[in-house]
């Protein structure tokens, strides 16, 4: 009793004494740590009931599609697959590589999907023969293939506030060995603790001490998750209490399913720049250039070691320590029995199988981006663009924007040597789609500044020729290529009262000449007389219906070319002749896939009803006229004859700007050369930016112009007087004709006459 009675004095003396310490523990808990976990609680759901990212949209360039039949040369198929990131194999097994012997390329396809379709991993055989793909099957089964798309290369993205390259996916679709791997090395009680892992610190520490660096974390894979979505990078006791405490409200709420696929794509895995590389998907491309599904074991433990350092294991800056890093973890996906001693064998022999190039183009195209942006934000608002994860597919071809940088800087280098301020722009389209393939904004392709193929407005001197001798021969009854036009002086009378004196290039008269020799030579008096004939305000009203953002000059001056138009201006103009007669509007955009995959919008050609088809081809015919024997007859001259290509030099008061816009059977190009503070450089356009585009089509895969000749009649003429006559005859020349509209006279030469007088006798 006595006993009994001193132990219940004592607990009162200690009650007395713990009292206030335990009220004021109740206190904290009801007044402060209940409202507080309330409100983490609040943070913890508004972040992870709709857990979501912004994410950057991509642009990629067209996909290259192969058929048997199309022009190719190896060196233009390898700046494709360069331009892809596929890497040089032997076998050319892993999606992403290639092999090339003997004209035949083996190509590992990745797989992606555009708003075309979605196209499977395969491996696709070309064979190459005279520039051209003659075979093409598939590698495995040798089967014949009709074609094949290659998938796109990445050429720009597009980012918002933060600049978080990431690839949101499903934990479903990433490969087996990386979901356990990585449990195995950062967290391997996962699937078992609430969010804090004592045990695993322990272990974690014990671990360091015996390799005598880091070489396990301690946190476990949420209270990381926790730090990437809520904390800062402190080392603050308040950060580390708030970490635990948020752990265990997200393991509380939700599923080890969701826990996990969150981190996945939320983990900082390396960094290009400014641009923060986010999740093991969008890792999986930095690094390798594949799906996640497509990497070996030897890639996923890379990956899976860089969650301990990105910078400090980074492959391509610090390769050994990135080699080491990713053994030790093959060490451990082993010691856990994930691969046996055959796969770890195999895996630890592997070199980094790491592409050069990180593939993140924040905007490999300036130019070329320029354009597509202002084509996309016509039905996506800026916001979405940077937010939403969409991938826009665009018309850009890598080898033609390669070689047309090539063809552009190497001219204007050349041309440099007497006059380094030369600039230039240049525009190149598909010939019968108005696809823009390459897109060059200045000297140098990569400056993000001033583009001058979109935005320097020029005058453009002989290129508007071809349209006022369109509207000539949208007159069949009044002139064909065959009329004979007046080359002689002019002189008008300005509202000022000055005198307007044009003159030819040459400073000569020419008198009566062909309607196709005018255009052919440029003659600048024919083309006045013609284009007064015919009146101004058809020729403007004929450039005013292609829609062009430019005032056309009401005046006479007009038919020399006294209109500012952009190199973009002018390739939109020439693609009615390429096209066949057809306005067909310039599109950068084909098509805009969601982040799902899901195609959202193809943007389809809708090319005007051509009603001018056949006088257009007279046109393409005179075009082609001027590559032999007129102003620009170095296409022929310096070995590219067999093109037949079409086109017309243009030149500027005083040789300020020196043009060309020229179409073979694939493409159109148009190429601009002048200086920014529009001082004369001494270039006409045949001795400026013709050679640029020469330099260009000698190195496409070429196709020659073959114009479609429907509605069009032949017919032998004398080109002296412009009338019909005999193959025979002396300086006769066969002229295409609108379809009866051939001309009535017939002349007869002299030896023809005779030849009746004798009766025909031989």
């Amino acid at each position: 009793m006595p006993a009994r009675t001193g132990f219940l004095s004592f607990c009162r003396a200690l009650w007395r004494w713990l009292r206030a310490p335990c009220w004021l523990g109740v206190g904290f808990l009801v007044g402060f740590l209940g409202p507080y976990l309330v409100y983490l609680d609040s943070q913890v759901r508004s972040r992870f009931d709709d857990l979501s990212w912004d994410l950057p949209s991509r642009i990629y360039a067209r996909p290259l599609q192969l058929r048997v039949g199309m022009p190719m040369t190896a060196p233009v198929l390898e700046l494709e697959l360069e331009a892809s990131r596929y890497v040089r194999s032997s076998a050319a097994k892993l999606s992403g590589s290639f092999s090339e012997g003997n004209g035949r390329f083996v190509i590992a396809r990745r797989s992606f999907a555009d708003g075309d379709g979605r196209e499977p991993a395969q491996r696709v055989a070309v064979t190459l023969a005279s520039n051209t793909v003659t075979a093409l099957g598939d590698a495995d089964r040798g089967t014949p293939l009709d074609s094949a798309r290659l998938d796109p290369a990445r050429i720009a993205t597009l980012y918002g506030a933060e600049q978080e390259e990431r690839r949101v996916i499903r934990l479903e679709q990433l490969p087996p060995l990386m979901v356990a791997g990585l449990q195995a090395v950062e967290d391997r009680e996962f699937k078992h603790h609430h969010g804090i892992a004592f045990s695993a610190i322990v272990r974690a520490a014990f671990a360091d001490v015996a390799a005598g660096h880091v070489v396990q974390g301690g946190s476990t894979l949420t209270q990381q998750l926790v730090k990437n979505l809520f904390l800062d990078r402190g080392q603050r006791f308040t950060r580390k209490a708030n970490e635990a405490l948020l752990a265990l409200l997200i393991e509380a709420r939700y599923d080890k399913h969701r826990i996990l696929e969150a981190y996945m794509n939320e983990v900082f895995l390396g960094q290009q720049g400014g641009q923060a590389v986010h999740g093991f998907a969008a890792a999986s491309e930095f690094y390798f250039g594949r799906e996640p599904r497509e990497l070996t074991p030897a890639e996923i433990a890379l990956l899976v070691g860089l969650v301990q350092g990105p910078s400090l294991y980074d492959p391509r800056r610090h390769p050994d320590l990135a080699l080491a890093r990713r053994n030790l973890v093959l060490n451990q996906f082993y010691e856990t029995g994930l691969i046996d001693d055959a796969a770890l064998a195999a895996a630890r022999a592997a070199p980094l199988t790491v592409l050069e190039s990180s593939g993140l183009a924040h905007n490999r195209v300036p130019a070329f981006l320029d354009l597509v942006r202002a084509q996309v934000q016509r039905d996506y608002p800026a916001a979405e663009l940077e937010r939403a994860g969409l991938s826009i597919y665009t018309t850009l071809a890598p080898s033609t924007q390669t070689l047309t940088e090539q063809a552009l800087v190497q001219t204007l280098d050349t041309l440099g040597r007497r006059q380094p301020e030369l600039q230039g722009a240049a525009v190149v389209t598909g010939a019968r789609d108005g696809e823009v393939q390459a897109l060059i904004g200045g000297r140098d392709p990569t400056d993000p500044g001033f583009n001058r193929a979109l935005d320097a407005h020029r005058p453009i001197g002989s290129l508007v020729k071809p349209f006022v001798y369109l509207v000539a021969l949208t007159q069949p009854q009044n002139y064909s290529l065959a009329t004979l036009l007046d080359d002689s002086t002019v002189d008008l009378v300005q509202p000022n009262g000055t005198h307007w004196t044009p003159q030819n290039d040459d400073h000569e008269t020419h008198g009566k000449v062909p309607l196709i020799d005018a255009l052919a030579h440029s003659y600048n008096l024919a083309t006045v007389h013609l284009g007064l004939a015919l009146g101004l305000d058809k020729v403007r009203g004929l450039l005013e219906s292609f829609g062009l953002d430019a005032t056309i000059n009401p005046n006479p001056s007009l038919l020399l070319g006294a209109v500012d138009l952009s190199p973009y201006d002018v390739a939109q103009l020439y693609q009615y002749f390429a096209a066949d007669g057809h306005a067909l509007p310039l599109r950068a955009v084909r098509s805009v896939v969601d982040a799902q995959g899901r195609a959202l919008t193809r943007y389809t050609l809708k090319p005007g009803s051509g009603g001018y088809v056949e006088p257009a081809r007279l046109v393409s015919y005179a075009m082609q006229e001027v590559a032999v024997t007129g102003t620009a007859h170095a296409i022929a001259a310096q070995g590219l004859g067999a093109l037949h290509a079409a086109g017309k030099t243009g030149t500027s008061d005083s040789q300020r700007d020196s043009w060309f816009a020229g179409f073979a059977g694939a493409q159109l190009a148009v190429v601009w050369i002048g200086r920014d503070d529009n001082k004369p450089t001494g270039l006409w356009g045949a001795t400026g930016a013709l050679q640029a585009w020469i330099a260009l089509f000698r190195s496409l895969p070429g196709v020659p112009l073959t114009p479609d000749q429907g509605g069009l009649e032949l017919a032998w003429i004398d080109p002296q007087s412009g009338q019909r006559t005999q193959a025979e005859c002396q300086g006769a020349r066969q002229l295409p004709f609108l379809a009866g509209h051939l001309p009535e006279q017939t002349e007869h030469c002299v030896w023809q006459e005779i030849k009746q007088l004798l009766g025909g006798g031989h």
